[in-house]
């Protein structure tokens, strides 16, 4: 058994957790509401407060399914009670950000200025001006638009300078020296 995928998952008060046809879940907790469609091969039920996967044989490709249904269930349940955050620095002389209502400006030592639109059901907030933090409580979302604000500008490994994730360590470099 998978040993993930076993784990039922506790569903906090509040919370409320439907499971149509097709394995159509709806999770619906105090930040909003959450729909996915997961595998059909998994079998998911809603007993005595808590979800429960399993799965209806041992093949390779029904163990995999297994534990990515029941990960990405329990992932539903935390953003609509917890919601997810990512938040990245922005290293170097120069390199800032500005929120103007929906829209995020980056001057990252271009030409111009980096214009991004906040996607759907994703927060972002400026501290200072070079502290953004991606919220929101899908967590596939917030992690896609923080990796496509990190893309803008990745971080270099010899001075540091670009976009990186709070707890992202560079592996820096050494560069040249001179002639002996």
């Amino acid at each position: 058994m998978s040993r993930i995928g076993r784990l039922p998952i506790d569903i906090p008060a509040g919370v409320e957790v439907k499971i149509e046809d097709n394995n159509k879940v709806t999770v619906k907790g105090p930040k909003g509401t959450l729909v996915k469609e997961l595998p059909t091969e998994m079998d998911i039920k809603v007993e005595n407060n808590q979800v429960v996967v399993t799965r209806p044989n041992d093949l390779k490709k029904m163990k995999s399914l297994h534990g990515l249904t029941r990960t990405l269930i329990n992932n539903m349940v935390i953003g609509v009670t917890e919601g997810y955050k990512k938040v990245l620095e922005i290293n170097g002389v120069g390199y800032r950000g500005q929120k103007q209502g929906k829209k995020l400006t980056l001057s990252l030592g271009y030409s111009h200025p980096v214009e991004m639109e906040d996607p759907e059901g994703i927060e972002v907030t400026m501290e200072g001006q070079n502290l953004i933090i991606v919220s929101g409580i899908d967590k596939e979302k917030v992690g896609q638009y923080a990796a496509e604000i990190r893309e803008k500008r990745k971080p270099e490994p010899y001075k540091g300078k670009g976009i990186k994730y709070q707890d992202e360590v560079i592996r820096r470099k050494v560069g040249k020296t001179g002639k002996k």
